[in-house]
C-alpha cells in the first residue's frame, strides 16, 4: 500500500493538480482505504495535530518568509539590472566577458535571493537578448543563465538550505535516538549555509572556467564587447563598480557574516536582510508603498505556498508510515549491495529523478524525512549529506527535457532561441555539475572541513 500510495502521488502530479492538495488529498484517500480495509492503523492519524503544531510554532521556518521577502524586494528594486550592466563593462573587453558577467551576477543574485525561478527569469529578460545581440552563441548564453540561475539552490543563504536543514536536523536526531543515543548531536541551517559556502563557489569557478574555455578555443561564440558599447571606463567605471557592487556585497555580508559569526541565528540573519533589502531600494529610489504592498503580497503567496505543502507532506509522511513504507525502503537501502555506498547512489538517483516532476519543496518535505535517517544512521555526515543533496537537485533542475530552469529560460526567451539550443547549451554545465557531485563525493571535507574549523568547540 506504501508504494501504491507514492505512485499514485506522482500520477496525480503528472495530471497537474495542486501539490499540497495531491498529497494530502491522496493520503486521506489511501487512509480511508487501509481503515476499510484492516491495514492503517487511525493512530497515526491523531498525530497530524501535534505535526501542525510543530510546524507553525518552528523558529527556523521563520526564516522562510524573511529570506522570501529579502528576495522579491532585491528583485523589483533593479538590483540585477544594474549589476549586470556594471559587470558587463568591467568584464566586457574580455572573450566571454558577458559570460563572466552573467555567471558571477548569478552568484550574488543566489546570494542575495536564493529564488532560482526568479533569479533564471531576470537573468534571461535582461541579459539574453543583450548576448544575442552581441554575437554570443544562443547555446553558450542559454547555458550560462540556466546554470547561474541554479546558483540560489547550493550558494547561502538559498531558501533550499533553509528547509533541507531544518528537516535534516530532526532526521539526524531521530537517526541517532534509532542507535540508542538519548544525547544526540544537532546540526543548524547554519552548518549547512557554511558546508554549501566551498562547493557553491567551486561551481561558479568551474562555470567560469568553461566559458574561458570556450571563448579561447571558438572566439566567434563569446566575443568581446566592442568599444562603442563600454561607455564608462577608467575612474568613472571604477566608481560605478564601488556604487553598484558595495550595496549588494554589504546586504550578503550582514547576513552570512551575522549567521557563521554566531552574531544571529538564520531567522535573526533573515530579518536583518529583509530591513537591508528594504534600505537597498530606498537608496536606489526603488521604494514606495506600492511596491512594498506587492512584495508583501508575493511573499505571503510564496509562503502559504510552501507552509501549505508542508503541511500536506506531515500528512503524507504519517499514512506512509503508517503502512509501513519507512520500513520497507529501511529494508531495501541497507539490503542493497556496496553498503552506504550503493544507497546513497540510489538515492542520489531516485531523488534526480523525482526532480523532473517535484520541486525542491516537495522533495525535501516528502523524500528527504524518509531516506535521510536511514543513511545517516549508516554513518553520513550530515552537512555533506544535504550539500550533495543540493547539488543533486540543482543538477536535476538543469537536465533536458524536464529541467525547471529550462522551463523558466523557456518562457521568456526570444523565439529565435530553439528549445534545441536551449538544451544543447545547459550539458556542458550538466557535466560540470555531475564533476562537482563527484569532487563532493570523493573528498567529503570540501563541504564539512569549513563547518568543523568555524564551529569547533
Amino acid at each position: 500500500m506504501s508504494l501504491f500510495l507514492f505512485a499514485a502521488v506522482c500520477g496525480v502530479l503528472l495530471l497537474g493538480y495542486p501539490v499540497a492538495l495531491s498529497l494530502g488529498g491522496t493520503a486521506l484517500i489511501f487512509a480511508g482505504i487501509g481503515l476499510l480495509t484492516g491495514t492503517f492503523d487511525g493512530a497515526f492519524l491523531s498525530a497530524m495535530p501535534n505535526r501542525l503544531y510543530g510546524i507553525m510554532t518552528n523558529v527556523t521556518l521563520i526564516a522562510v518568509p524573511l529570506f522570501v521577502f529579502m528576495g522579491v524586494m532585491l528583485e523589483r528594486s533593479k538590483v540585477a539590472e544594474n549589476l549586470l550592466d556594471t559587470m558587463s563593462m568591467l568584464f566586457g573587453p574580455l572573450r566571454g566577458g558577458l559570460g563572466f558577467s552573467v555567471t558571477l551576477v548569478g552568484m550574488l543574485l543566489a546570494a542575495s535571493t536564493g529564488i532560482v525561478g526568479a533569479t533564471v527569469v531576470t537573468m534571461g529578460l535582461l541579459s539574453l537578448p543583450t548576448m544575442l545581440r552581441r554575437g554570443y552563441s544562443p547555446a553558450l548564453a542559454s547555458g550560462a543563465i540556466c546554470a547561474s540561475g541554479t546558483l540560489g539552490q547550493i550558494i547561502p543563504p538559498s531558501i533550499v538550505l533553509v528547509l533541507l536543514g531544518d528537516v535534516l536536523s530532526s532526521a539526524y536526531q531521530q537517526a541517532q535516538l534509532n542507535m540508542g543515543n538519548y544525547s544526540p548531536d544537532t546540526v543548524s541551517v547554519g552548518d549547512l549555509f557554511v558546508g554549501a559556502l566551498i562547493p557553491g563557489l567551486l561551481l561558479v569557478v568551474l562555470y567560469l572556467v568553461y566559458i574561458g574555455l570556450v571563448a579561447f578555443m571558438r572566439p566567434d561564440s563569446a566575443p568581446p564587447l566592442a568599444a562603442e558599447d563600454r561607455t564608462l571606463r577608467g575612474a568613472a567605471l571604477a566608481k560605478r563598480v564601488l556604487l553598484v557592487l558595495m550595496p549588494p556585497l554589504l546586504l550578503i555580508l550582514a547576513v552570512l557574516g551575522s549567521i557563521i559569526g554566531g552574531l544571529a541565528t538564520p531567522t535573526e540573519a533573515a530579518s536583518v536582510g529583509a530591513v537591508g533589502a528594504i534600505l537597498l531600494a530606498m537608496s536606489q529610489g526603488q521604494f514606495d508603498m506600492k511596491k512594498l504592498k506587492d512584495v508583501m503580497r508575493s511573499t505571503t503567496e510564496v509562503t502559504a505556498m510552501v507552509f501549505l505543502i508542508l503541511i500536506g507532506a506531515a500528512l503524507f509522511s504519517l499514512v506512509f508510515r503508517g503502512f509501513g513504507g519507512d520500513k520497507l525502503v529501511e529494508a531495501f537501502l541497507t539490503d542493497l549491495p556496496g553498503g552506504v555506498v550503493g544507497a546513497m547512489l540510489v538515492v542520489m538517483l531516485i531523488m534526480f529523478l523525482l526532480g523532473f516532476i517535484l520541486d525542491f519543496i516537495e522533495i525535501t518535505f516528502v523524500v528527504v524525512p524518509i531516506v535521510a535517517p536511514i543513511l545517516l544512521a549508516m554513518g553520513l555526515n550530515p552537512v555533506w549529506l544535504g550539500v550533495m543533496i543540493a547539488i543533486n537537485l540543482q543538477t536535476s533542475f538543469l537536465t533536458p527535457p524536464f529541467g525547471f530552469a529550462l522551463f523558466y529560460l523557456r518562457g521568456v526567451a526570444p523565439a529565435s532561441v530553439t528549445t534545441g539550443q536551449i538544451y544543447r547549451g545547459v550539458m556542458p554545465f550538466i557535466v560540470i555539475q555531475l564533476i562537482a557531485l563527484g569532487m563532493l563525493a570523493l573528498w567529503p571535507d570540501l563541504a564539512t572541513w569549513l563547518p568543523s574549523v568555524i564551529y569547533a568547540d
